[in-house]
């Protein structure tokens, strides 16, 4: 596995066949050349239809077991978010990795007050959803071995729409 996501969050991930193609895909991802884009259901209304997120993030100087703003251990995070659509109390935001650091758009929501709906750890938990609404929506890079283009897309899984057509 090239990369991870977080547990609870549903979609695309990039893996490799081949010990080369591992350490080419994982050049990549350290290059910040393969576009990671997520939709994230979140508690409350963002302040503008789109923004940028650049805080540090590490683990929690109190909690090893979480990330936060508030580490001893800070490295570079950066996520790009826009509203896709807004409920009186709620907003379905698309969201862009610029960097990938562990819990990153889960952290950076919840450091702009806008917890990710479902999550027990930094958001807003919800038991009639079962998990967190965060799901990996689109992946794009260049192959690593002749450089086609590659992207790819995943539609919302069947529980997570059912819980928007709720709203």
């Amino acid at each position: 596995m090239v990369h991870r996501l977080d547990r609870d969050t549903s979609g695309l991930l990039v893996l490799a066949r081949s010990d080369e193609a591992y350490r080419r895909l994982a050049d990549l991802v350290r290059s910040r050349e393969i576009e990671r884009t997520y939709l994230a259901l979140v508690g409350g209304r963002p302040r503008s239809r789109e923004g940028r997120i650049e805080a540090p993030i590490g683990r929690d100087r109190r909690d090893p077991t979480r990330v936060s703003l508030d580490t001893d251990t800070p490295r570079d995070a950066i996520t790009h978010f826009a509203v896709e659509q807004l409920w009186p109390e709620q907003a379905l935001l698309r969201v862009r990795l610029e960097t990938g650091r562990m819990h990153q758009i889960r952290v950076h929501l919840a450091a702009i007050e806008l917890p990710v709906v479902g999550d027990r750890v930094y958001g807003r938990p919800d038991d009639a959803l079962g998990r967190q609404f965060l799901h990996a929506t689109d992946l794009a890079f260049d192959h690593p071995f002749g450089g086609r283009r590659v992207e790819a897309h995943s539609e919302l899984p069947a529980e997570l729409q059912a819980y928007l057509d709720r709203l």
